[in-house]
């Protein structure tokens, strides 16, 4: 039964309850199946009741009862009001339980007929309340939901907590949710019992925010304005929401520079203590929140000589956070100095920047004070903030130049030189280098509805192509026109050769057109003397041939790395340190690969470099995943994913290379998801090359799961991508292995065999030594299955041992888990070569699972632990020869055939060989047509007739 109808909630809630919420919603989910109470908390807006709400509709339909309150402010002062929402309506149905005594206390607290009190009948209170639950509770749980505890009338937060302490194991569950700022709810806990979960609920990250936005149907801002909303809001959803709102119904989106529209719902919620600060005091905030790091001493330099005292009274309302031990001035809440920005008439604005514009020491601050200081076009002004722009791009801050590049654009005069559109464009090529691919995007599209210059309307295409990423197909169109405004100029044509080169790879997946079409790009470059696109495209040159098995390819690296060199092309992730590394770790140089991608990411990263941080990432998890180290592959993989999803770029890459970190050590679940991602995403962008990769990514985590015929589904289709776009060298994806093992397993042998001897052509001919000894384990799991066991395990012995001198440690860990399960296998003495006695052979999984711990590779350490506890059943004796009748047989088939002359069932026979039931059918269907037989039966028969001979 469920009470107080007013608070019922649908049996299943919005997904945006629990956006950014999923793991602290599935450890209170948990707590209350598990018969405990939790206490949500963390400060207004923070999303305590959404969650709180989201719970209780869970919850709702094990408990027989549900109980509900939620306090406000203004009730606060009504004693046993709270009690009366929770008892109220079920007081009928357990008053004649009660002893008289509690009854009456009870009645007249809830109705307010009498005049109880808890100083006069405090105990009959307590114990009636204690009472009334243990008799819901025998009849079934019963669910008390609570929100807003803070402004619970002290009556009933103390009877409640009286009950709450008594219940021992009653099956009365508590959820409540209370405002807090920092830690400070252990006083509310004292509501519940004993052993009730506190559960903070902490600020969005910038993707959760993102999501929630999009749920809301503010699917219409670009990725900077949704970095502007989470810094503003400072992660809390409610503020979020209402700054994403207050955007989506303002027709002009705000200027670089200028501040959010903070809606008039949030400035009242922020600035109502404002009122309490004089004039002066708030000019001195004003001019805090117009700075980007105010300190005491700055507010001095920009004329606010009672700095100290006003701070401190601003301290004391709550609009400052204390900082005892440092000179930082630091609102309470972005929300605080966004909102009081917001409020402030424009000519105070100007004033506070112009007195920042004098008082800032550093030269970026500075100009930017200055321009938001001045109206109008001002050549002096303009070019300061150019200055400043180079120095932060310099500095590694490009969303910073950016920024003041726009601004240095908009104080441009018409007809200047350089003019406002080519500081415009290189605003945005700042902005693509930061990773704000939309506003990089707006910005070229912008300059191409007015500008006639070829060489600024190509680069303003090169910016449209760019922000594309992947999606390239999308803006088929740009390319025919950017050929057209680059005219017969090398210079520009370079560049838009450079991006066909791209598209032919990524929408034709055809690797031998981006060859041919960045060879071009490299040579029209040379001749315009345009170092930059020449050697990006020699970089392309390089990893197409790379992967498509070209011998050219150490010599095209070469190339690409001869000086002079670009310092920016040079750590960039499409650059020929890029390339490079991919020929490294392709050709099992692990440590060198490490080294390599360990300088070009601290290279990156001090330049801000945003994309290329995410590619490198993913590349160092790359290679710490084909080196055993499984924790740091999962721990690299999984924060370039997170900076992918933050950016909007190369999420499908992050995505693919998470599944298979995840599949490896961490959890295979989580890597299914990922990788349908990837694909999806590959998909609707169109990208041949990564579909395969993501593809790969879905087989493997398939086969780590255990379902082999899904594996083998997805991994033929990349086998069939890979031939199309003329992918020739096994190192690129490492799937092969993957595939013939998966095709072992599910009894189409001859299929694996025929991959391991086409892949291993190639992987002889370019010395992929690795793949080699993946292929050999594949290969001895072809010989099991076709009885060769002997051969087979002195297959994977070599095999393990070639693995781990080549530095493959999960591999490594593969293959003697196969060996591992080889030596466990039981054999018939019948199928024993002649003269060889039966003997078991080792039993033990130590060294597989000791190899797979060492990687911290936790998926398969659960696959070792399950196979060694469910070692196959011992055979039962079989004929010391194997029957004249059976000699035709092929191998496989014989051991079919002698295991069910011992009576075996098909899935008995299953078990024992490691083969499908479907395998072990489809066996014995060639059985008996060798034989000219129909059923099992007729075996049966035969082995009946040999033993009568």
């Amino acid at each position: 039964m469920t009470v107080r109808r007013d608070f019922k909630e649908p049996a299943r809630c919005r997904p945006d309850l629990v956006i950014g919420r999923e793991e602290l919603f599935t450890t209170a989910r948990e707590r209350l199946a598990s018969g405990g109470s939790v206490l949500l908390h963390g400060p207004a807006g923070i999303g305590k009741s959404t969650v709180l709400r989201a719970l209780a509709a869970e919850y709702a339909g094990e408990a027989r009862t549900v109980l509900r309150c939620s306090a406000t402010e203004s009730e606060s002062h009504l004693p046993f009001l709270a009690l009366a929402d929770l008892l109220g309506l079920v007081l009928d149905q357990v008053s004649d339980r009660l002893p008289a005594a509690q009854r009456t206390a009870l009645e007249s607290a809830l109705t307010g007929r009498g005049e109880s009190t808890l100083q006069r009948d405090g105990l009959a209170l307590r114990l009636a309340v204690l009472s009334t639950l243990r008799a819901l509770a025998a009849e079934g749980p019963v669910l008390v939901v609570a929100d807003d505890l803070q402004w619970l009338d002290p009556a009933s937060a103390e009877l409640l907590g009286f009950a709450a302490r008594r219940l021992g194991g009653t099956p009365v569950r508590l959820l409540c949710a209370v405002r807090t700022e920092g830690q400070e709810y252990d006083r509310h806990l004292r509501a519940l019992p004993p052993d009730a979960l506190a559960v903070r609920l902490g600020p969005l990250s910038r993707a959760q925010v993102s999501a929630l936005l999009d749920h809301r149907g503010y699917t219409g801002l670009s990725r900077s304005t949704v970095r502007d909303i989470h810094r503003t809001s400072g992660g809390n959803p409610l503020f979020a929401l209402e700054l994403g709102r207050a955007l989506a119904e303002n027709p002009a989106p705000p200027r670089p520079g200028e501040p959010l529209p903070v809606p008039t719902s949030l400035r009242a919620l922020v600035l109502s203590r404002l009122e309490m600060l004089p004039d002066e005091a708030r000019r001195t905030l004003l001019v805090a929140s117009a700075g980007a790091r105010p300190t005491l001493a700055l507010l001095h330099a920009a004329g606010r000589r009672n700095a100290e005292a006003e701070t401190a009274r601003a301290a004391e309302l709550g609009l400052l956070a204390t900082e005892p031990e440092g000179p930082a001035v630091r609102f309470a809440h972005p929300l605080i100095s966004a909102a009081l920005y917001a409020e402030a008439p424009a000519h105070e604005r100007r004033a506070a920047h112009a007195a920042l514009s004098t008082a800032a020491s550093d030269p970026i601050e500075r100009a930017r004070h200055l321009a938001l200081a001045t109206s109008g076009a001002d050549p002096e002004v303009a070019a300061r903030l150019a200055e400043a722009a180079a120095l932060a791009r310099d500095r590694g801050a490009p969303s910073v130049a950016a920024s003041l590049g726009l601004l240095a654009a908009r104080h441009t005069p018409p007809g200047s030189d350089p003019g406002p559109d080519e500081r415009r464009l290189q605003a945005a090529e700042d902005a693509l280098t930061a990773g704000e691919v939309d506003l990089a995007r707006d910005i070229a599209r912008e300059v191409l509805t007015r500008a006639s210059a070829p060489a600024e309307r190509v680069r303003a295409w090169m910016v449209v192509i760019e922000s594309a990423g992947q999606a390239l197909g999308e803006v088929d169109a740009a390319f025919p026109q950017a050929l057209a405004d680059a005219g017969d100029d090398p210079r520009l044509l370079a560049l838009v050769h450079y991006q066909l080169a791209w598209r032919g790879l990524v929408v034709q997946g055809d690797f031998a057109q981006g060859r041919e079409e960045a060879a071009h790009a490299a040579e029209l470059a040379a001749r315009a003397g345009d170092r930059r696109t020449e050697l990006l495209a020699l970089a392309f040159q390089a990893q197409a041939e790379t992967l498509m098995g070209h011998p050219d390819a150490p010599a095209t690296i070469k190339r690409a790395l001869k000086e002079p060199q670009d310092p920016r092309v040079a750590c960039h992730h499409n650059g020929a340190g890029s390339a490079r590394f991919r020929w490294l770790i392709m050709s099992d140089r692990l440590p060198e690969a490490r080294t390599t991608l360990t300088a070009l990411l601290r290279e990156v990263r001090r330049r801000g470099m945003a994309e290329s941080e995410v590619h490198y990432l993913r590349f160092l998890a790359e290679t710490e995943l084909r080196s055993g180290h499984c924790g740091r592959a999962l721990d690299l993989a999984r924060e370039s994913l997170r900076l992918a999803r933050d950016a909007g770029i190369g999420e499908a890459a992050s995505a693919m290379l998470t599944s298979l970190a995840e599949a490896a050590g961490g959890d295979v679940g989580r890597a299914l998801s990922l990788a349908r991602e990837a694909v999806d995403r590959a998909e609707e962008d169109g990208d041949v090359v990564y579909l395969s990769r993501a593809l790969a990514a879905l087989g493997h985590a398939r086969l780590v799961a255990g379902d082999a015929r899904a594996a083998v589904r997805a991994l033929r289709r990349v086998r069939e991508l890979e031939q199309g776009i003329g992918i020739t060298d096994p190192a690129r994806g490492r799937w092969h292995g993957d595939l013939a093992e998966a095709l072992v397993r599910t009894g189409e042998v001859a299929e694996a065999q025929d991959l391991i001897d086409v892949t291993r052509v190639q992987a002889l001919r370019l010395g992929r030594e690795s793949v080699l000894a993946v292929l050999d384990r594949a290969e001895a799991l072809v010989r099991a299955a076709r009885g060769e066991h002997d051969a087979a395990m002195a297959q994977l012995t070599s095999v393990q041992e070639r693995l781990a001198k080549l530095g493959h440690g999960l591999e490594e860990a593969r293959a003697a888990f196969e060996l591992a399960r080889l030596r466990t296998l039981p054999r018939s003495p019948g199928l024993a070569r002649a003269g060889e006695a039966s003997r078991p052979g080792p039993t033990s999984y130590d060294e597989a699972a000791r190899l797979f711990r060492r990687c911290r590779a936790l998926p398969w350490l659960r696959q070792v632990d399950a196979a060694a506890a469910t070692r196959p059943p011992e055979p039962a004796p079989a004929p010391a020869a194997v029957p004249a009748g059976l000699d035709g047989l092929a191998s496989m088939e014989r051991q079919v055939a002698s295991l069910v002359m011992e009576g075996a069932t098909n899935r008995e026979i299953a078990a024992r060989l490691f083969i499908s039931v479907k395998t072990v059918e489809a066996t014995l269907t060639r059985v008996y047509r060798k034989l000219g037989i129909r059923s099992r039966v007729d075996i049966v028969r035969l082995a009946a007739e040999r033993r009568t001979d």
